[in-house]
């Protein structure tokens, strides 16, 4: 195996790479991963990166293969990365039940607008591959680490004992989160504290989760991100939560004033925040994307003078990228007039269509640069792809206001649906064009072949859009979605689509809570500039979009993700002082990813219970009288295991 001169591993011809049995195994932990995203994305509005797992996964089964090289590894952990950061399009589908055009989730349907969404964002970031992967200073952070686990997990016997090791370390903590889940679901430990209180004329309270999900989240979005959430935190609930509700008097306790006030108006703040964090960071990368669009376009007229192409340059084919989205617009199109014909919107089918068609290619080509750019900048996991979902739903809101008009006897659920179902299109090619050039990033640097991989990402899109429209609709059975019709005590809170939904609602009928989101925009700009100063002096900064979600989601939410973060700063520091720092710090990543991917599946499996025993609470020993011990058992088992946990992470390393 030969290594360049810029550490660029340099592939051998006829090497194993894009194998059946790769895409198998890569099918394989698709359903695990795919499965627990969908679940941690609904619960809290988060979602984790599956590259490194299931890196280290591929490691671990194909070492008993003699044959098994470092690219058949890559193709598997592309695949599931794929599919898995697919999920993230449950921040938008759900909306649809929770408005009431969908009673369940019809699985063609579902994966049909999942799938086509997701393959166009392969296409799109094709040619995006040179100008934001290969000819760029971006760091990829999530690329580098992937890329150097498979380097070490392949090249000798050490790298086959870490990977034993890093297996070892994911499937313990899955097991440890899981089985306290499941004591969460005996309530013999709670799952969540909170308490409300008066704050001078005003009302407020704290609360928070025994999550390991969530403290597993909180480790992988780092200190920086993790200190903007509790910005955001303590702006909403300990700031504007108080002077609202002074302002907003209701009868009965603090616990539903404060909530009803949070719901109706310090979450629209929230999107405000998000919103103008957003657009901020479009204007800033416009330039640096559109000179490397240019400098690949140049690139490609070079090689079309006959340039010979090695490995790592062989991308698809430009006309076979024409082609594909061709292909794949025909579909869109045949699936959007099954939908209109028939129903309210009937008779109005080509001009939709076309507004579509044409929304989704424009502002998809758009997205798939951005969210490229950003996952370049601070890693797939980081990037702000909810942000990006946000204004889509409005752009697309707009064009059937401008389309239609509002309060002309159209009806509006209608539109609200199908601009829902326009931005999950687009969602699609944010989602992956945002995980897929951090993928092929790992490619470069293993030396892989970019169209197998693109070809492997593709895969990976059609095995995602499989897995999850059963898995949404098991989820939907069991819990529902909060807001929606018939939604039960446990229903899931899917805080994005939740407000997307609201977004396209409140432009369509025109009672957008327009007030709250323009002071969050206003209050969005104060932060831009704290995060710019705190640049400037070399300080550690907060990101806005991570200011706008701590506000936006709830305090249950945000503060276990807040001690992750500090748990994660801590561990990284032990880390720095290590033989090897980078195997330490990626056993910490390992770490945190049981402790999401043991939680995360386990709530997939009690939506199995939960539906079969027609019982909301089928696993509950005890009643509440118990709460008590509950909280103090909770809250010492809950810190005794994540000790444990990382202590032996320590020790293994």
């Amino acid at each position: 195996m030969a290594v360049q001169a810029d550490n660029t591993l340099q592939q051998p011809h006829a090497m194993r790479e894009l194998t059946v049995r790769g895409v198998l195994l890569g099918g394989a932990i698709t359903l695990l991963f795919t499965a627990a995203n969908v679940y941690l994305g609904l619960k809290v509005g988060l979602t984790f990166a599956t590259s490194i797992p299931a890196a280290v996964i591929s490691m671990a089964v194909l070492h008993g293969f003699k044959d098994a090289t470092i690219w058949e590894n890559n193709i598997v952990q592309t695949v599931a990365s794929a599919a898995g950061t697919l999920a993230a399009i449950i921040f938008v589908l759900p909306g649809l039940v929770m408005i009431g055009w969908w009673h369940g989730f019809p699985y063609w349907t579902t994966a049909a607008i999942t799938g086509t969404g997701g393959i166009l964002g392969v296409l799109f970031s094709v040619p995006l591959r040179r100008a934001l992967v290969v000819d760029t200073p971006l760091p990829y952070p999530e690329g580098h680490a992937a890329a150097e686990v498979l380097r070490v997990g392949s090249g000798s016997r050490e790298g086959a004992e870490e990977s034993a090791k890093g297996l070892s370390i994911l499937v313990w903590n899955s097991l440890a989160s899981a089985g306290f889940a499941i004591l969460a679901q005996t309530r013999l430990v709670v799952a969540e504290a909170a308490v409300w209180f008066r704050a001078g004329a005003g009302a407020t309270g704290i609360s928070g989760s025994l999550s390991f999900a969530l403290l597993g989240v909180g480790h992988l979005v780092g200190l920086s991100v993790g200190m903007a959430m509790f910005l955001g935190m303590a702006a909403g609930w300990w700031i504007l939560l108080p002077l609202l509700t002074a302002h907003h008097p209701m009868p009965g306790g603090a616990e539903a004033w404060a909530a009803s006030v949070f719901k109706t108006d310090v979450r629209f703040f929230g999107a405000g925040v998000i919103g103008i964090a957003a657009i901020w960071t479009l204007m800033r990368i416009a330039g640096p994307v559109i000179g490397g669009i240019r400098s690949a376009m140049a690139a490609s007229r070079a090689r079309h003078d006959g340039e010979a192409l090695a490995i790592v340059e062989q991308d698809l084919p430009i006309g076979y990228v024409l082609f594909g989205t061709l292909a794949v617009l025909a579909p869109i199109a045949i699936l959007l007039w099954t939908l209109l014909s028939g129903g309210p919107l009937a008779g109005s089918e080509i001009i939709l269509i076309l507004g579509a068609l044409a929304f989704v290619v424009i502002f998809g080509l758009m997205i798939a640069a951005v969210c490229g750019y950003m996952a370049g900048l601070i890693g797939a996991s980081n990037s702000p792809v909810s942000g990006i979902g946000i204004l889509s739903v409005v752009a697309a809101s707009l064009m059937l206001v401008g389309l239609f008009g509002r309060n002309n006897g159209t009806d509006t659920v209608a539109l609200v649906a199908y601009a829902l179902i326009v931005t999950g299109l687009v969602f699609g090619v944010a989602t992956i064009s945002n995980d897929n050039l951090q993928d092929l990033k790992t490619g470069q640097l293993v030396g892989a072949t970019p169209w197998k991989q693109q070809v492997a990402l593709v895969i990976g899109v059609i095995f995602g859009s499989l897995v999850i429209p059963p898995v949404l609709d098991l989820l939907n059975a069991a819990f529902g979605f909060a807001g929606a019709p018939g939604a039960g005590p446990n229903a899931l809170p899917a805080p994005q689509a939740a407000l997307i939904s609201a977004l396209a609602k409140g432009v369509l009928g025109g009672d957008l809570n327009w007030a709250m989101i323009g002071w969050g925009a206003a209050a969005g700009v104060v932060f831009i500039i704290l995060d710019e100063m705190l640049g400037l002096a070399g300080r550690l900064r907060l990101p806005p979009l991570g200011v706008g979600i701590g506000i936006y989601l709830p305090m249950s939410v945000i503060l276990p993700v807040v001690f992750g973060a500090v748990l994660g700063w801590f561990y990284d520091q032990w880390a720095s002082n290590r033989t090897d720092p980078e195997l330490a710090r990626r056993m910490g990543v390992l770490t945190a990813t049981g402790l999401i991917v043991g939680e995360s599946l386990w709530g997939v499996a009690f939506a199995g219970i939960v539906a079969a025993s027609g019982s909301s609470s089928p696993l509950t020993l005890v009643g509440d009288g118990f709460a008590v011990p509950a909280l103090a058992a909770g809250s010492a088992l809950f810190l005794a295991l994540t000790w444990a946990l990382y202590r032996r992470t320590r020790q293994l390393v």
